[in-house]
């Protein structure tokens, strides 16, 4: 038996030594994968309590800086047509802070910017790298962030090129994606980036012409996520977030502050519009909805000539000031279906009014609530047009006990229509940012489980009447006839 015994203990040591290993092993790596800040995911299970980052780990692609910031860097170069970039790229992308606010209370100090309506590129960029679930390791990353300012590279090269300089970066971008290993796992259907411009504006061979690049048509741009201002509605990869407002707060308090005070604020106007007209539009309504506007005593209205040198309407506190004051504010369609301008009257507390579904209900279904009535109303464009009916007479039939509730449904949604300042980061308010980003995660978690998703379809294949207007809930006394 000692024999026996004395054979048997080298391997028990050899046992021990490398059971010993084996264990030191598996600790460094379990704690690299903490040290690097992954967790595997789980894409079908529950989510794990221990870890709040579980299927929302985003990896970011670190691009040769001719997509991004070689583009800022350029920024005077769109001052022959557009004008320079410089001012409205700065801050993070916010632009520059407001200042002269006879109220003291639109200025930067508050987290009101100059923000363009088209500068989302960077500001999604800047507020990503605050994303707390960022992750070093593709593997186990539930999308991938593609940081090319799409919107941008459109403007720089929009006047004066050829086809073939418009597609330049778009052709480059695409060659440098999927030659990368992070791209064949699910052929880019993981991965999204941000084209702060309407859908339309890359789709070039699909409307013909030489308007915008092809981004959208290109084998790339259809498999990503591709985050834009206005969706074609053409069951494509174009995604609508919201356009960038004036106002980008720093804390919650900075939110609920500024919510208290559009509660609180009087409203001395029924409605009021903000733009210019569209007589260019043959089957347009804007020109009615200014017309009624200017013909009713209670609707206010801040005209925006279409001369060079004017400012009146980019004059933040101007705009903010009419829509704090005004109960609803009229949102026809104008060169495109959305309007920065419904954000902009939404985080003022003014009720939206809308006169064709796909300015609003048909786009931005992960910020806006299914139910269009309980934040805003509804005017179809036609009656409009066809002098069937006044747009004062439907706003006035509606009931005082749910216009508090409307307006207080508005404010309840400001968050969601916001985009904080990228250089602070709010505690527990989710922001346009977060809810986007849900929206990519959910849309690339359906490509895993290969289900069918795309951006939606056009408004002529809806059921008539699918979205309720407002008269047929609250009948107004009179029409135009």
């Amino acid at each position: 038996m000692e024999k026996a015994a004395a054979n048997a203990l080298p391997r028990l040591r050899f046992l021990s030594v490398l059971t010993v290993i084996s264990s030191s092993f598996f600790l460094y790596f379990y704690c690299s994968m903490l040290t690097g800040g992954v967790q595997l995911l789980n894409h079908g299970g529950d989510v794990d309590s221990a870890d709040p980052c579980r299927g929302r780990y985003i990896y970011v692609h670190d691009l040769p800086p001719r997509f991004n910031a070689d583009i800022l860097r350029d920024c005077r170069l769109t001052e022959d047509h557009w004008g320079s970039m410089c001012d409205f790229v700065s801050n993070a992308g916010l632009g520059l802070p407001l200042a002269g606010d006879p109220d003291g209370v639109i200025t930067g100090e508050a987290g009101w910017y100059g923000t363009d309506q088209f500068g989302l590129d960077a500001i999604f960029h800047n507020r990503m790298r605050q994303y707390e679930c960022l992750t070093n390791h593709s593997a186990v990353a539930a999308a991938v962030f593609v940081p090319f300012y799409a919107g941008f590279d459109f403007v720089r090269y929009h006047w004066g090129y050829d086809n073939a300089t418009l597609d330049a970066a778009t052709i480059d971008l695409t060659a440098w994606l999927m030659a990368r290993p992070e791209w064949r796992p699910m052929g880019g259907r993981d991965h999204f980036l941000v084209a702060g411009r309407t859908g339309w504006d890359f789709r070039r061979s699909s409307i013909g012409g030489s308007w915008g690049n092809d981004l959208l048509n290109m084998p790339a741009g259809k498999n990503m996520t591709v985050l834009v201002l206005e969706s074609a509605l053409l069951h494509g990869s174009d995604y609508p977030v919201p356009y960038p407002t004036y106002f980008h707060p720093r804390s919650d308090a900075d939110v609920l502050r500024w919510q208290d005070r559009v509660r609180r604020h009087e409203r001395t106007w029924l409605m009021a519009f903000v733009g210019a007209p569209r007589p260019d539009v043959p089957m347009g309504v804007r020109d009615h909805v200014i017309a009624q506007c200017k013909a009713s005593r209670a609707c206010g209205v801040l005209e925006c000539p279409r001369t060079v040198g004017s400012t009146q309407c980019v004059t933040p506190g101007n705009i903010m000031r009419l829509f704090q004051k005004t109960t609803f504010c009229l949102q026809p369609p104008g060169d495109s279906s959305t309007r920065r301008s419904a954000f902009d009257s939404m985080v003022a507390g003014c009720i939206p009014v809308f006169f064709h579904p796909a300015s609003a209900y048909k786009q931005y279904r992960w910020h806006f609530p299914r139910d269009h009535l309980s934040y805003s109303v509804y005017i179809p464009d036609a009656d409009v047009r066809e002098r069937n009916v006044s747009i004062e007479a439907v706003l006035r039939a509606i009931p005082p006990a749910t216009v508090q509730r409307m307006r207080e449904e508005v404010i309840r949604l400001i968050p969601k229509v916001i985009y904080a300042d990228p250089r602070s980061k709010l505690e527990t308010v989710k922001d346009a940012f977060d809810f986007a980003v849900e929206g990519v995660l959910n849309t690339v978690a359906k490509h895993r489980k290969g289900e069918y998703v795309d951006s939606g379809g056009a408004i002529r294949e809806d059921p008539p009447d699918l979205f309720t207007s407002t008269a047929a809930r609250f009948p107004p006394t009179r029409s135009m006839r």
